[in-house]
């Protein structure tokens, strides 16, 4: 059998090949890692025919990923994230956003949307933002009377602010994968994810316009009592400010500001009463099984890509790309386009880990009319947003089944018709930010 494919295919061929191979696997229901590690194992022996190869992987991959400084960050992250969501801290968020916005139409999907992105200011994680934020608001927007579709689709949009606000672990992935600077992925997201919070809440304001009763305005509340909601979310600023505004300036690292944000975070949530010792048991638990599972994602990824590195892959589609009269622009859009399509049947870290080690030699090599060194910046961060609306892009959009589980009225095709307005906004601000890169890149040539 193996001489039969080393004799009538070339190692590109075989490369490509692995990917329906891949799909298979994954089809089969085999995890994303099993499957990316058994191709790869399975690629390198094909490709050089050697056992010793293989054994030699094993050992680099192994050694050199779970000794990476720059992966300490991920559990770090996820720790923070966890002390966060069980320290009650979007609860304050709510409240006070409410105060603000509560009086508008729309306006209490609105706080939901500016609490998500506040909470994923010292979260990182989507699902966490999605479920804490969920708990909290989506009994108020249904006491309020507010279309189970609006309700549900905001809250599910708004917990994708959990990885578009920074911290976000998975554009920490992207770093590791692409060989970019963390600090430059964090600056670059910050204006990007206001955006998109503002996008969101836009999209409830025309929704309740356009949809009369889906989203009833609450009564006005005075400046004091406003003022006073806003004092109460005091440890949330602080935590940002000591994480985000650490990183920008250049007082921590990435890594240092991760250690400041859980011990800030442990200490907001001990305070609040929502750190006892079993809390603390489980976020570790729970912290340490999601790092676990990444780091076997990235060691599996490790294997295959080495794989599709000494098929040739990379850098054969690297070189064709490059010798074609294709626009860049074309080839760039192509690749998003096939983020939203990925995204309707696989998780944005799946898409990433299979998609990112191939494109970024393509995308690294065209001229987008930026310096060569912010190509890969920008291309990250316009990964992220089509990674993220698979988020909420049936029928696999992870937040949409965690809010709607939340939900005792909604069914599970209300949500998503809640979902599309978000998704639509969504497309709408990547093409601004596909056709004006300086809005991705401002922070990081104002600050670097």
């Amino acid at each position: 059998m193996l001489d039969f494919v080393t004799t009538h295919f070339s190692s590109f061929q075989i490369g490509l090949l692995s990917f329906p191979f891949l799909l298979v696997l994954i089809a089969f229901r085999l995890p994303l890692s099993a499957a990316m590690f058994i191709t790869g194992l399975l690629g390198t022996y094909v490709v050089s025919g050697n056992m010793r190869m293989m054994d030699s992987q094993l050992k680099t991959f192994t050694y050199g990923t779970m000794t990476s400084y720059s992966l300490s960050i991920i559990p770090l992250f996820l720790l923070m994230s966890e002390f966060a969501t069980r320290g009650g801290m979007s609860a304050a968020l709510f409240k006070a956003a409410e105060a603000w916005l509560g009086h508008r139409r729309g306006g209490l999907a609105m706080a939901a949307i500016g609490a998500s992105a506040g909470f994923g200011a010292v979260c990182g994680s989507s699902l966490a933002t999605a479920s804490a934020m969920g708990r909290v608001a989506l009994p108020e927007l249904e006491r309020a009377g507010y279309s189970g579709a609006l309700a549900t689709g905001a809250l599910a949009a708004g917990g994708t602010l959990g990885i578009l606000i920074p911290p976000s672990v998975v554009l920490v992935v992207y770093a590791i994968l692409a060989e970019e600077n963390i600090e430059k992925l964090f600056v670059a997201a910050f204006v990007p994810g206001i955006i998109a919070m503002l996008g969101y809440m836009a999209t409830i304001a025309v929704y309740a316009r356009l949809v009369p009763g889906s989203g009833n305005a609450l009564p006005r509340l005075d400046y004091s009592k406003r003022f006073k909601a806003l004092v109460q979310v005091w440890p949330v600023m602080t935590i940002f400010a000591l994480v985000i505004g650490g990183i920008y300036s250049g007082a921590f690292s990435p890594t240092a500001a991760a250690a400041v944000g859980v011990a800030g975070t442990a200490i907001v949530a001990w305070v609040k009463g929502g750190l006892s010792l079993r809390e603390i048991k489980a976020s570790l638990l729970s912290a340490g099984q999601t790092s676990a599972m990444i780091f076997f994602i990235i060691l599996a990824a490790g294997v295959y890509n080495s794989f599709l590195a000494a098929a040739q892959v990379p850098q054969t589609l690297a070189q064709f790309f490059l010798e074609t009269q294709v626009s860049p622009w074309l080839i760039l859009s192509g690749m998003l386009l096939l983020y939203l399509v990925l995204g309707t049947v696989m998780d944005s870290l799946a898409m990433i880990f299979l998609t990112v080690p191939i494109f970024i030699p393509i995308i690294t090599g065209l001229d987008f009319g930026i310096p060569q060194a912010e190509v890969g910046i920008w291309f990250g961060i316009l990964v992220l947003m089509s990674a993220e609306i698979g988020l909420i892009t049936p029928p696999v959009g992870m937040n949409l089944f965690v809010i709607n589980a939340l939900s005792t009225r909604t069914g599970i095709a209300e949500t998503y018709r809640g979902a599309l307005p978000f998704v639509v906004s969504d497309i709408l601000r990547i093409i601004v930010l596909v056709a004006f890169p300086s809005i991705t890149m401002l922070l990081v040539r104002l600050i670097y």
